[in-house]
């Protein structure tokens, strides 16, 4: 019997496991860990959020999480037009895996890490049932509040909340020999006639990613479509890839996607729909809600009281995010994408 279990060792989970075991150190916390059978298709940048939320903490990222190169700018390209414009960002390059096995390190001994796959959540009474798999072996576990840190594909959310669904995309990651020819460091891509979301690159020490977010219906052959266009873009052969990720990733379209739970359960990061439909930047919301969540458990009498806390703690998050979708909208519009860019406001500099 637990006092919380959190599903998911993201930043969401680890943050939130970390802070509530130094909130109260006799809370019986389990975190379930299930990294090790399903990865996060991520660019691993930092946005400057992330940083800022990472310091209120007294946290810095250690050099080994680092990759190279570092930029302070992308370079957006509308495919179908053949326009490229440079923009400043100021993201942190970094290795995604390293940087939540950090995350994870920090945790106190007091939490029980479990490198298991949550595979039913079921609500008894005023507890949660569990049930976890790790190496073909089931096991089942009960617990006070459950909180789902899991992403995008949420088991809790799925289980205890059937009836609140997302908008969600499938993100299709691939990775590759950096190609001879020079690219830039970071991009971003639009392409509507493969994709009415974005896809990116990244050169990542001796790797070159190109990702993208896909409907669901073709997303194979979609990403295989963009990337032969991108390749014609650039001039180049990516060649045999060396790795290939594929998950769900959600996209907000309304206020309501925006979903932290009640009566004991719980939802944190992308699960909670804390995501930016413009950009899929969750880190930082991660983080943030993840230690909004601890604060609330840790201070509520009841779960009626946890859940207002939290509630009421996320409504700033929650329009923030809230404005990335005309954003959103903006940026996937042929037509308004095109004016923006054509316009060159804001942009450093024009590759045409």
């Amino acid at each position: 019997m637990y006092d919380v279990a959190i599903i998911g060792a993201g930043p969401a989970g680890a943050v939130l496991a970390l802070e509530l075991a130094k909130a109260d150190e006799k809370l019986k916390i389990l975190l379930v860990d299930g990294s090790s059978e399903h990865g996060k298709v991520c660019g691993g940048l930092l946005s400057p959020d992330a940083k800022a939320e990472l310091s209120s903490m007294g946290l810095t990222v250690p050099e080994a999480v680092i990759t190279s190169p570092q930029t302070s700018t992308v370079d957006t390209i509308d495919l179908e037009r053949g326009i490229t414009r440079i923009y400043g960002r100021d993201y942190l390059n970094m290795d995604r895996a390293a940087f939540d096995s950090w995350l994870v390190s920090l945790i106190p001994d007091t939490v029980e890490i479990r490198r298991a796959r949550c595979v039913s959540v079921e609500k008894s009474g005023n507890e949660f049932d569990l049930r976890l798999k790790s190496a073909g072996k089931l096991e089942e576990i009960k617990a006070s509040i459950v909180v789902g840190a899991d992403g995008a594909a949420s088991i809790v959310r799925r289980s205890v909340f059937p009836n609140k669904k997302t908008y969600k995309y499938v993100s299709i990651q691939e990775w590759y020999e950096i190609p001879d020819k020079k690219i830039p460091v970071f991009s971003c891509i639009y392409d509507e006639k493969t994709s009415d979301s974005c896809s990116w690159t990244i050169i990542k020490d001796d790797n070159f990613i190109f990702g993208g977010a896909f409907l669901k219906d073709g997303c194979r052959r979609a990403f295989a479509e963009q990337k032969s266009r991108l390749e014609k873009h650039y001039g180049v052969r990516f060649g045999t890839p060396r790795k290939q990720e594929a998950c769900l990733v959600v996209s907000p379209r309304r206020y309501g996607d925006f979903f932290v739970g009640q009566d004991g359960a719980y939802l944190v990061g992308e699960a909670a729909g804390f995501i930016s439909s413009s950009s899929f930047e969750g880190i930082s919301s991660a983080i943030r809600s993840g230690r909004m969540l601890a604060r609330a458990i840790s201070s509520g009498r009841d779960k009626q009281q946890i859940t207002k806390k939290y509630q009421s703690a996320t409504i700033g998050l929650r329009f923030k995010l809230l404005l990335k979708i005309p954003k959103m909208k903006i940026l996937t519009s042929p037509t308004l994408r095109h004016l923006i860019m054509k316009s060159g406001v804001t942009a450093k500099k024009s590759l045409e």
